[in-house]
């Protein structure tokens, strides 16, 4: 198992450090392993956290849907249960994508009226 220190986590994950904390505060990710000497040791397994995070942010999920997922999959509820959590965040995502598509064809006329 390889152990990271914050710095190296950070420009694996692509995240900074201090959102590497936020995550661990908001119960996101961990807990964290701490060295001998106190200093946070991030794993192959929190990488792995750290990057679904980050993808569900990307993807727009607001902490607190995090947090409900992150405890959906902890707890290891049924499959039906992630599964309805996902449908759910993935129709919000698409009706998202839908409208920015919407918005994207307006510029589009506007550009090419004012060309």
């Amino acid at each position: 198992m390889t152990a990271l220190a914050p710095a190296a986590t950070a420009e694996r994950t692509g995240v900074s450090i201090d959102t590497l904390r936020y995550y661990e505060r908001e119960g996101l990710i961990g807990p964290i392993r701490r060295s001998t000497g106190g200093h946070r040791e991030y794993t192959d397994d929190d990488v792995f956290w750290i990057g679904l995070i980050t993808c569900f942010r990307e993807a727009g999920l607001g902490i607190t849907d995090l947090r409900g997922f992150v405890a959906i999959l902890r707890a290891d509820h049924p499959a039906q249960e992630r599964v309805a959590f996902l449908r759910e965040r993935r129709a919000a995502l698409q009706e998202r994508a839908d409208a920015l598509c919407r918005a994207m064809k307006v510029l589009d006329e506007k550009i090419t009226y004012y060309s």
